[in-house]
C-alpha cells in the first residue's frame, strides 16, 4: 500500500489519545449527526454501520433514532473508551479497508471525520458498498477547508509564519481532500455509488479560554499534533501567540466560538 507508514503512524497515535479526542472533539463532532444521520434515512429499524466510530456518539444517536447500530474502529483503546460510554452498542476492532461482515449486512454506512485518517479511502468505500444492502445509503462528514473551519486555519496559518510544515511525517493523504465537495461526489462515484451529492454543514468549536485551537489539535489529534509537536520550542511559543492573537476575533465572555463547518457527502448504491 502507497501509504503504509501513514497507516501505522496513525494507528500508534490514535491509540494513546482516545480521551482527549473525546474532550476536545466530542461535543463538536457531533453537531454534525443529525445531517449525517438525515443522508442516511435512519430510522426504526435500520441496520447502521459506524465505521471508525471513535468514541460511539453516531451510533448513539442512530439508536436513540430507532435503529440498530454496529461500530468498528482500527484503535483498541479507542474502542475500550467507546464501550465504557456506550454498553448497549455491539463494538468491534477492525478497519475501514477490511470490514468483518457479510455482503448487505446493513442498510447504511456512516463515516464521522474518518475518511481523512484512511490511508485508502477509495478500498473503504469499496467496502461499504459491499456491507450494503442494495438501496442503502453511504454518508461521511469531512473538515471543510481551513478558509472555512477557521480553527485549522488559523493554526496552519501561524505554523507557515513562525515554524514549518515540512517536518518529516510519512508521506500521507491530502488532510483537505474531502474538503472539495466535487472530489466527494467524484470519488462516491467512481466507487459505483449513485445520486451522490455534498453539502456543507456548519459546526461551532466552543472552547474555553485560555484554551485555544491549538490546544484542541495539539492533543486530541493525531496527525495536526505531531506537526504541532515537531516545532522548535521557539516556533511553537511564537505559533502559540500568534493563534491566542487571531482568537480574540471569537471571543465572547471567556468562551471562544470558532467556526469550524464540515463537508457532509452522501450516495446510494444502485
Amino acid at each position: 500500500m502507497q501509504f503504509d507508514e501513514f497507516a501505522a503512524f496513525e494507528k500508534d497515535g490514535w491509540e494513546h489519545v482516545a480521551r482527549p479526542y473525546e474532550d476536545y472533539f466530542g461535543r463538536l463532532t457531533v453537531q454534525s449527526h443529525p445531517a449525517l444521520l438525515d443522508a442516511l434515512g435512519i430510522g426504526p429499524g435500520t441496520r447502521m454501520l459506524d465505521v471508525a466510530a471513535g468514541p460511539g456518539n453516531l451510533a448513539e444517536a442512530a439508536i436513540e433514532r430507532g435503529a440498530t447500530a454496529t461500530a468498528v474502529d482500527f484503535s483498541a483503546s479507542m474502542i475500550a473508551h467507546a464501550r465504557q460510554l456506550h454498553p448497549e452498542i455491539e463494538f468491534q476492532i477492525a478497519s475501514a479497508d477490511h470490514l468483518p461482515f457479510d455482503a448487505e449486512s446493513f442498510d447504511a454506512v456512516g463515516i464521522s471525520f474518518g475518511m481523512l485518517h484512511f490511508p485508502d479511502p477509495e478500498r473503504a468505500l469499496a467496502e461499504a458498498a459491499r456491507v450494503l444492502r442494495q438501496g442503502g445509503r453511504v454518508a461521511f462528514t469531512s473538515w471543510a477547508a481551513p478558509e472555512r473551519a477557521v480553527g485549522f486555519g488559523m493554526v496552519l496559518d501561524a505554523i507557515q509564519l513562525h515554524g514549518k510544515l515540512d517536518v518529516g511525517l510519512p508521506p500521507a493523504p491530502p488532510f483537505f481532500r474531502f474538503s472539495d465537495p466535487d472530489e466527494c461526489v467524484r470519488v462516491l462515484t467512481e466507487a459505483g455509488f449513485a445520486a451522490a451529492r455534498a453539502d456543507e454543514v456548519e459546526q461551532i468549536w466552543h472552547l474555553v479560554l485560555p484554551e485555544t485551537p491549538l490546544d484542541g489539535l495539539m492533543h486530541g489529534g493525531v496527525r495536526m499534533a505531531a506537526l504541532l509537536r515537531a516545532q522548535s520550542r521557539s516556533a511553537l511559543a511564537l505559533i502559540e501567540q500568534e493563534v491566542k492573537t487571531r482568537v480574540k476575533a471569537y471571543s465572547q465572555h471567556g468562551e471562544l466560538l470558532v467556526p469550524m463547518p464540515c463537508v457532509l457527502a452522501c450516495a446510494v448504491k444502485p
